[in-house]
């Protein structure tokens, strides 16, 4: 096993869009696969098409013009392992808090330290953000036990529920 070093993400290279992609795709197949319904796990799948990955990078690459630390990818010799796209200090404001959009760590590399590193470093530049509460939010499955003693272990309580509704 090699060491693991953060980095962040590049926009302009090619290969990182291409990593960065792969490694959003597992994590959205893997929320699919959680679903306790079936309908929400296709919801999950349907929606990684070409268009979506076009308009999702977009988002990115506009959210790293506002911090390129905003999206840092876990890499070992063999590539990278995994990525946390903690959201730029402008979008604060849409929950009052700064926001980790989504942290994954490929299967073969959870419970090494990987997701502990890159929240870690993720929080430290939340604390550097100007928020209007000091807090860092993020959302994680009920059915998502793992992640949630991990999230728990960071010091991270329930803070209300989500809910949605399809338009």
């Amino acid at each position: 096993m090699s060491e693991t070093t953060l980095r962040p993400y590049d926009p302009n290279a090619e290969a990182d869009r291409r990593t960065l992609w792969e490694l959003k795709t597992a994590f959205e197949t893997e929320l699919g696969e959680m679903a306790d319904n079936e309908p929400k796990a296709a919801t999950y799948g349907a929606k990684l098409t070409d268009r979506y990955r076009s308009r999702w990078l977009s988002w990115v690459d506009r959210c790293i013009e506002d911090d390129k630390r905003c999206l840092l990818f876990a890499v070992e010799d063999c590539g990278a392992v995994g990525y946390i796209f903690l959201l730029p200090e402008r979008l604060a404001f849409i929950w009052d808090s700064a926001v980790v959009n989504e942290l994954y760590v490929v299967e073969t590399r959870r419970g090494d330290g990987v997701a502990d590193a890159l929240l870690g470093r993720a929080i430290e530049i939340a604390a550097e953000q100007e928020l209007p509460l000091d807090r860092l939010l993020l959302d994680v499955s009920h059915d998502n036990s793992r992640a949630r003693r991990f999230y728990e272990r960071h010091g991270f309580k329930p803070w209300g529920e989500i809910v949605a509704k399809d338009l």
